[in-house]
């Protein structure tokens, strides 16, 4: 393999590292937020936990979108475009969840 190549797997590499274990704080993150706010009974505890858990798919997401970049083999590729559609099903279903949680409780939350 030619030097090029090997430094894009090992950047490609550090980088998917990165992606999930910000996807993997920003869930946790919320998770906690979530419970602090439900022992607060704030009335937006499920919109701003459906909010945080979108927002740590996305890095999950991009993590294995980068994962294509690495893939050798067919089998691989299969593996990691299942994963790719689940996570955005997952993604796309929170969403839902968001703007029906949104028009439900009137209020919107603003992103910081």
């Amino acid at each position: 393999m030619s030097m090029a190549g090997s430094f894009l797997d090992t950047i490609v590499a550090l980088a998917i590292l990165l992606f999930e274990y910000m996807g993997v704080g920003v869930i946790i993150f919320a998770g906690v937020q979530g419970i602090i706010n439900y022992v607060r009974r704030d009335p937006l505890t499920r919109l701003k936990l459906a909010k945080g858990m979108a927002m740590g798919l996305e890095f999950k997401l991009g993590s294995e979108i980068l994962r294509t970049v690495v893939v050798r083999e067919f089998s691989e590729i299969l593996i990691v475009g299942a994963i790719i559609l689940l996570r955005a099903a997952l993604t796309f279903l929170i969403h839902w969840e968001i703007k029906t949680e949104e028009a439900a409780t009137g209020e919107q939350i603003r992103e910081p």
